[in-house]
């Protein structure tokens, strides 16, 4: 038995933050009669490896994503379509994994990072630093030590009596601190955060806690290195806890917009001119505006789907009618 123990302490808040996240499971267990629908699997799956790319820096748009996955082709970076269909094919793996396994953990390695480094699917051969910027935050355990520090958080993890909530952020903090592969540290310590909580619930599987770290990017990159300077990860911890609460709020609405009889409707459900009316509310916005709004990153997508359908439909109008082509053209909703 291993005698490894994180450095972490309990707080008030995290015990708060327990309460609500069990209390937002219980409802959407109630509310989904204990099954999630394809339809709203496949989107939160999408939503996840969108998110979890785009805090790696992928540029791809979550409509580029979403066509990849369908088969369509994508202009765009070799590399960046290689991350998606990489990601799509480790969190279809997802639900035959054990989290238990370090052989699994090397498994999912190989498939997420699969042509794009060359030790995939190993641990690291070399020392790694993690820089912000150009500036070096955090040097990483050397090399030789990796698989016992790995073999031992995992034991750790089976042996722990904690919370499977408290148990898995803790587990994803020190993931990253031994950052145990050359490249894809991030989106294996987050995956393996999800795959830790589906096991206990099982509804984490379909939860896309990437999208709201991402929303909160500076903040889990500054959780993790104060975690670093103080030797203690409750800090977090406690953000994984919401992040992970503030998941769950927005999975209740989703899931009611799955019933058949409900009128509420998510912004992914919406056609792409009701999407657009929805971005653009009261203002009076550029095309490029509109776009930084919906997400979207090809131009003649947005124009062909979005733009041209809405001005047809006569739902929106041009600031300047008479020359469509300006520079200074926007675009508001018809009075």
């Amino acid at each position: 038995m291993s005698d490894y123990k994180p450095p972490f302490h309990m707080t008030d808040n995290m015990t708060s933050l327990i309460a609500e996240i069990s209390e937002q499971v219980g409802r959407i267990t109630v509310l989904q009669e204990g099954t999630v629908s394809p339809h709203l699997r496949r989107e939160n799956r999408i939503r996840t490896i969108h998110s979890s790319l785009a805090i790696e820096h992928n540029s791809l748009s979550l409509e580029q994503v979403t066509a990849i996955l369908d088969g369509k082709r994508v202009l765009g970076n070799p590399n960046e379509i290689k991350e998606v269909q990489n990601a799509y094919e480790a969190y279809e793996l997802m639900l035959r994994l054990n989290p238990a396994s370090v052989d699994d953990l090397l498994k999912a390695h190989k498939l997420m990072m699969n042509g794009l480094v060359p030790e995939n699917g190993k641990f690291r051969s070399g020392g790694v630093g993690v820089f912000d910027g150009e500036v070096l935050i955090h040097i990483a355990p050397p090399a030789e030590f990796v698989p016992e520090h790995i073999k031992n958080l995992f034991s750790w993890y089976q042996q722990s009596e904690l919370h499977p909530l408290i148990k898995s952020a803790v587990f994803h903090y020190e993931f990253e601190f031994i950052h145990p592969f050359a490249d894809g540290n991030g989106r294996m310590g987050r995956m393996w955060h999800s795959l830790l909580l589906g096991k206990w619930k099982e509804l984490f599987f379909w939860l896309p806690i990437e999208k709201l770290i991402q929303s909160r990017q500076k903040e889990y990159y500054d959780a993790l290195g104060a975690a670093d300077r103080q030797a203690d990860s409750a800090g977090f911890v406690e953000l994984m806890l919401e992040i992970i609460r503030d998941s769950l709020k927005e999975v209740t609405v989703v899931g009611r917009s799955t019933d058949q009889d409900s009128d509420q409707v998510t912004d992914q459900d919406k056609t792409p001119t009701a999407r657009l009316l929805s971005v653009l509310g009261d203002d009076t916005l550029s095309a490029a505006e509109l776009m930084d709004r919906l997400g979207l990153s090809h131009r003649p997508t947005f124009r062909k789907n979005y733009l041209n359908p809405a001005l047809e439909q006569e739902l929106i109008e041009r600031t300047i009618p008479d020359k469509p082509n300006s520079r200074n053209q926007r675009y508001r909703r018809r009075s």
